[in-house]
């Protein structure tokens, strides 16, 4: 048994967010030791015009103010995606905003983007990079916009010119269904709006190498609204898309008083709805729009079946929450023995497998 399998009763006693607060400390402070990532060329893309060490990755949401990045690092993640930040500090929504289900081992959220700000933000990845403690693993930085931000691409322009220099990749959060209106900018017309200002404040801040420009979706998109989209990222030349962001559904099978919640819903009852939304983007998109998949990946299996949907890379965060730290070296070893089962010599050979 993990020590993490050992502990975990008393974390779930504490009110999850006092807890994940707990977990920041610890790996500020070495608490929570760091593992020998699994290291194998099969394992290694170029993707972005980045070298990724490993395809599992730790999503936003985690280190909402780029505080732990390199611990996070440490524990056998290939990449990390730190935010989401805002142009201002953002206290959120009222507390209590987040709620588990250990039985189905998901989570329920209406955090609405706190953090500290483009300030705070900046000065932790700054001291970060600065440091020279890199040692492979990637960074990726998601941003937001502020709850009473009418215009929306002023913020998520200005936090462009601001972080594109410190982001191996940028990630626009137009679906996180705590912030109002959000999940509109989902929609044709604004989308397009939306990217083209980006793209232009992208080329004003890193004219010679920008980062990767990729959007966060969610899983709540009709048939017709994923046809739009994927349509629209592919004109306007997005670098990737990210599916997806938790969900509004609420599967009978969950707890009545836990079902109640408002908010996103994350963890294994998502995973069968994202997991075919990648399919769908996949084919609109002849697999050549990178995907990162997300959603109830807690083993290697799931992260296995989101990239056979046509993923290229593929992060967690609930999945964490659960089943403990080693958890993307778990899933890393996994994906190796998955790979000598279907016969496949390299992680990219298995990328759409299902659509083949």
């Amino acid at each position: 048994m993990s020590l993490y399998a050992l502990v975990k009763p008393a974390i779930f006693k504490i009110d999850p967010e006092t807890a994940h607060g707990m977990t920041i400390k610890a790996l500020k402070t070495g608490m929570i030791k760091s593992c020998k990532p699994i290291e194998s060329d099969r394992l290694k893309q170029r993707i972005f015009n980045e070298d990724f060490i490993n395809p599992v990755g730790l999503s936003a949401g985690f280190d909402k103010n780029a505080e732990v990045i390199a611990p996070i690092l440490n524990l056998g993640f290939g990449f990390t995606e730190v935010g989401t930040v805002t142009p201002k500090p953002q206290a959120g929504n009222p507390r209590p905003r987040i709620f588990r289900d250990p039985k189905s081992e998901s989570v329920i959220n209406r955090m609405g983007f706190p953090n500290g700000g483009l300030r705070v933000f900046k000065s932790n990845i700054t001291s970060y990079l600065a440091d020279g403690n890199r040692k492979g693993g990637l960074v990726g930085i998601n941003i937001g916009m502020n709850k009473e931000q009418p215009d929306p691409a002023k913020d998520y322009c200005h936090l462009i010119k601001e972080l594109s220099e410190q982001a191996d990749y940028l990630t626009v959060n137009i679906s996180s269904p705590n912030t109002p209106g959000l999940r509109n900018l989902q929609e044709k017309e604004p989308l397009t709006e939306l990217i083209k200002a980006m793209k232009n404040a992208l080329h004003i801040a890193s004219p010679n190498f920008p980062p990767a420009l990729l959007i966060k979706l969610a899983p709540d998109l009709s048939e017709q609204q994923q046809e739009e989209i994927a349509q629209t990222l592919m004109e306007n030349k997005v670098d990737g898309v990210i599916l997806s962001n938790t969900t509004l559904d609420r599967p009978e099978s969950l707890p009545e008083d836990f079902r109640a919640q408002k908010g996103g819903l994350s963890g294994v009852p998502v995973r069968e709805k994202s997991t075919q939304i990648i399919r769908n983007f996949y084919k609109l998109t002849d697999g050549k729009l990178p995907i990162i998949g997300v959603g109830g990946i807690s083993n290697a299996a799931h992260a296995y079946e989101k990239i056979k949907a046509g993923a290229s890379l593929v992060q967690l965060y609930t999945g964490m929450i659960y089943q403990g730290p080693e958890i993307a070296n778990n899933i890393n070893k996994g994906l190796l023995e998955l790979l000598d089962k279907d016969g496949f010599n390299h992680i990219s050979e298995a990328i759409g497998a299902d659509h083949k």
